[in-house]
């Protein structure tokens, strides 16, 4: 299974009409599905079912992802919209499902446990990260460390699986992956200009604003042409590049330190939308 063939497997149990009809569904986690399958399948442990792993880690993720895209409230009483919403939890419960039934065909009842765990570790992650926003606690570094943080949990599932192969290697990678994923995220948030208010960008400015540009994002006052205006003003945006581009670089080094040049090569593969991204936002800059 390559990086295509694992998107493809995901298919059957993502693409119904009554979802794409109706409602949104999250991008794929495509970088840290790809990287898992590529140590999984150099692992002596697992890599009779690194497809299988691969497959129900991204359903599994795909339904935590789906139901974070439920509103919070639900004020909005239109039709449509209480259509879209009632099946952003159905999808986000049958992705849930179908990893749990997928894994129980195959036999794999610890690896069910293990991964329930994690499930569960992750919405007490995100519980904290709730709170912590709720109460102004939170900072952009603390922000990202989060944000990652709660990505990675649900892969690091198979570290158990991936111990022989290199010393550390299988989270350290996973960290990596996932910061850039997660600041090319951010990136993208800014470029859309939507969502900004709940995004690092966000908690950046509410560090680096005046006294008065602080209490206007605590009062929620800026409206989405202001909040641009402070982007641009605190250069947010080249701030963001540069975190993108300096974690890219250690990933990097990390990379060419690994013995097998075929796994080496497969990880600069996976890696490269991150540097197409660095290098476009260079050239967008130079115009």
């Amino acid at each position: 299974m390559n990086s295509y063939s694992i998107a493809d497997a995901t298919k059957p149990y993502t693409e119904y009409d009554m979802i794409r009809d109706h409602t949104e569904l999250p991008e794929l986690p495509n970088f840290r599905t790809q990287l898992l399958y590529a140590f999984l399948n150099k692992s002596p442990a697992a890599g009779q079912q690194s497809e299988l792993y691969a497959l129900v880690a991204s359903l599994a993720q795909m339904g935590l992802d789906t139901h974070d895209l439920v509103a919070e409230t639900n004020d909005r009483k239109e039709k449509k919209e209480a259509r879209s919403r009632q099946l952003k939890v159905l999808a986000g419960d049958y992705f849930s499902s179908r990893f749990y039934q997928l894994l129980a065909q195959a036999g794999q009842v610890e690896m069910t446990g293990h991964m329930a765990t994690a499930i569960c570790e992750v919405n007490r992650l995100k519980m904290n990260m709730y709170t912590r926003i709720r109460q102004w606690k939170m900072t952009a570094d603390e922000y990202m460390q989060q944000a990652v943080s709660i990505k990675m949990q649900l892969f690091l599932t198979f570290s158990r699986l991936l111990e022989g192969m290199k010393p550390n290697s299988w989270p350290d990678m996973l960290h990596g992956y996932t910061s850039c994923e997660v600041l090319l995220d951010e990136l993208r948030r800014i470029e859309r200009g939507n969502d900004l208010r709940s995004g690092w960008a966000f908690w950046h400015l509410l560090q680096i604003g005046t006294k008065e540009e602080k209490k206007q994002l605590k009062n929620g006052e800026s409206d989405p042409g202001k909040l641009r205006t402070l982007l641009h003003k605190y250069n947010v945006r080249a701030t963001l590049l540069q975190m993108l581009d300096a974690q890219f670089n250690q990933l990097s080094d990390k990379i060419r330190q690994f013995d097998s040049d075929k796994l080496a090569g497969e990880l600069h593969r996976i890696g490269d939308p991150f540097a197409r991204a660095i290098a476009a936002s260079r050239a967008l800059e130079e115009v």
